[in-house]
């Protein structure tokens, strides 16, 4: 099976404080199940889990980490054919390194950049050929929209389409914040970029995780110690999405239908 295109959004990860309370807190919101990469060590990175479908990870935030202000939150990995030649035209196209070219033995290379507005993301090349189907745009459990919130968000289309082959699909107009732009990977819509509806806080970017019921969804997190921040909102299509942040603090987001009375 071949590897995703250059470009395709292929792993989420979940950096957190208390590995445990968040495994705990995802299983029961989205219905996830969490495994340990090495059974054999209970420290060993934890594996999101859809079915049988890998989905995402889940790690410990690590002393001193830059990523997120150094604070718990998602990072979405981009897939690339070659991580160093990749990091190079980015770190030369303005954005800043984090984490240089790194290997991880058995699974690939990866490196943590921000682009020039500060978002952070990742890139990575697979170490076997096997397609990702993390970000599937209608598969309850996976990833179905990645969103950039941003301080420029032309400057932002501008980077990301020089190197990983965006286009501009649908725009709709948001009034004071400007155009939703929607963004397009090979014939497929995949997320968009909007301007920051928060002005003082750090560009980044948020993750839609597909659900089968919103509200359900929704009163599971809240007694889970969650914070839901906004929604449901429906949106094109008939879904409805929340915005919210979990026990620790990351946001997330969810999408789904209405379905309870």
């Amino acid at each position: 099976m071949a590897q995703n295109a250059q470009g395709e959004f292929i792993w989420y990860e979940l950096m957190t404080r208390d590995v445990e309370a968040a495994a705990s807190f995802y299983s029961s919101v989205v219905g996830w199940s969490c495994q340990l990469f090495d059974p054999g060590d209970p420290k060993s990175y934890r594996i999101f889990k859809s079915g049988a479908d890998e989905v995402g990870g889940l790690m410990p935030l690590p002393e001193g980490n830059s990523c997120q202000n150094a604070e718990p939150g998602w990072i979405g990995y981009i897939g690339v054919e070659d991580v160093d030649a990749m990091a190079a035209d980015l770190l030369a196209d303005g954005a800043s390194q984090l984490m240089p070219p790194t290997d991880i033995p058995g699974v690939g290379r990866f490196a943590v950049l921000a682009d020039p507005q500060g978002a952070v993301f990742t890139i990575m090349r697979g170490a076997i050929d096997a397609r990702s189907t993390a970000f599937s745009p209608h598969e309850t459990g996976h990833c179905q929209w990645n969103e950039l919130s941003t301080s420029d968000a032309d400057g932002a289309f501008g980077f990301y389409s020089r190197h990983f082959g965006w286009t501009k699909g649908e725009a709709m107009l948001m009034g004071d914040l400007g155009v939703y732009q929607m963004l397009d990977h090979q014939g497929m819509t995949m997320g968009a970029i909007m301007r920051n509806p928060e002005a003082e806080r750090r560009p980044a970017w948020g993750f839609y995780f597909g659900v089968d019921d919103v509200d359900a969804a929704t009163t599971r997190a809240t007694v889970a110690g969650g914070k839901l921040l906004h929604g449901p909102t429906e949106v094109p299509g008939g879904s409805f999405i929340i915005h919210a942040t979990d026990p620790q603090g990351a946001r997330f987001a969810l999408v789904g239908p209405r379905l309870s009375p």
